[in-house]
């Protein structure tokens, strides 16, 4: 929190000859009564209303307080933020087709990755991050940034049903999923490129090559990590049925040597991630790329924060008030 008009705290320091007054000279010239001896009240226990006897002042101070802080304006922080950080570029290509469905992965293929690669995110806070879905068409579900709050949101908001509703095509577009991601990486500066394409199945929809998008992302200095997720030969896959699911056997097949090829036309490499475990592990190897430094601005809008300090002085007086004028009434 900032303050607009911090020179308005040197009016705090007019309480001092305000405390010191109501101390040495205020009490003595209030209403007294002449006593031949008060040995008989030494002992005499004091009342709740001796003991906050004070507390009006304490509150006065308090209020008086409170509207210097209201008048020195408390903002909360208005700047832009410019620094330059460590990160690289990365662009995640995203499988969606229904395929996605089989629990092979748990729960299943399309939330674990969704789960992996939202800690992967989190793990990297300085790296320009984006996200590209795909099924039998691909479009970028969020385009490169280091909001990694936003990009979070988006990709809790992935689901397979975009397909299976007939938004997109089903299918499994990778030359398709792979292009668009590229073409994110395009106008990029950073040292490192890099494209994490996950997919459970094999080139089957689209009008763009695997390979053909492998090699673009060669002309560009991209390197694509390619990631095979299932089992080795079947999977179970929940098929909906009247008043139920069913499951089938669904057999699992993944064009690896397609996978592998553009991992190394391009010096990435290819996994297969048969469970959760493996999927986790896969990440790491990004951490070994070459970072590069970019600078990243942040923008906070500004409003003024005075409410709290005025309820709070409002209350004070009220009670300040209330204790003057009832239990604590002086007569005359």
């Amino acid at each position: 929190m900032e303050f607009a008009n911090k020179e308005y705290f040197l009016l705090l320091l007019l309480l001092i000859p305000y405390i010191l007054w109501y101390f040495l000279y205020r009490r003595h010239s209030e209403p007294t009564i002449l006593m031949s001896d008060t040995f008989a009240y030494q002992y005499a226990p004091k009342s709740w209303r001796i003991r906050i006897i004070n507390l009006p002042m304490v509150l006065r101070c308090i209020t008086y307080a409170l509207v210097v802080i209201i008048l020195a304006r408390p903002q909360t922080h208005n700047a832009w933020d410019k620094r330059s950080v460590e990160g690289i570029d990365i662009m995640l290509a995203m499988d969606v087709s229904t395929s996605m469905l089989a629990e092979d992965l748990r729960p299943n293929r399309i939330e674990a990755a969704k789960s992996v690669a939202a800690e992967f995110i989190a793990g990297r806070p300085n790296d320009n991050i984006g996200l590209t879905i795909f099924a039998g068409e691909a479009f970028t579900q969020c385009p490169m940034t280091t909001d990694h709050a936003s990009l979070l949101n988006l990709l809790q908001n992935v689901r397979t049903d975009i397909a299976a509703s007939g938004l997109i095509q089903d299918g499994t577009a990778v030359g398709m999923g792979l292009a668009n991601a590229v073409s994110r990486l395009k106008n990029s500066k950073a040292k490192s490129k890099v494209v994490i394409l996950l997919t459970d199945g094999s080139n089957n929809m689209g009008d763009l090559s695997p390979m053909t998008a492998a090699q673009i992302a060669k002309s560009m200095g991209i390197r694509v990590y390619t990631i095979g997720v299932g089992t080795n030969k079947v999977a179970p896959y929940p098929m909906p049925v009247a008043g139920g699911v069913q499951y089938v056997n669904m057999p699992v097949e993944i064009d690896t040597n397609t996978l592998r090829e553009i991992a190394a036309t391009t010096d990435g490499n290819f996994y297969r991630a048969t469970n959760n475990a493996e999927l986790k592990k896969i990440y790491k190897d990004i951490d070994k790329l070459e970072k590069t430094r970019m600078n990243v601005t942040k923008f906070s809008k500004k409003y003024e924060a005075y409410e709290p300090f005025a309820l709070a002085a409002i209350i004070c007086l009220l009670l300040e008030i209330v204790l003057r004028t009832t239990v604590l009434r002086r007569i005359p």
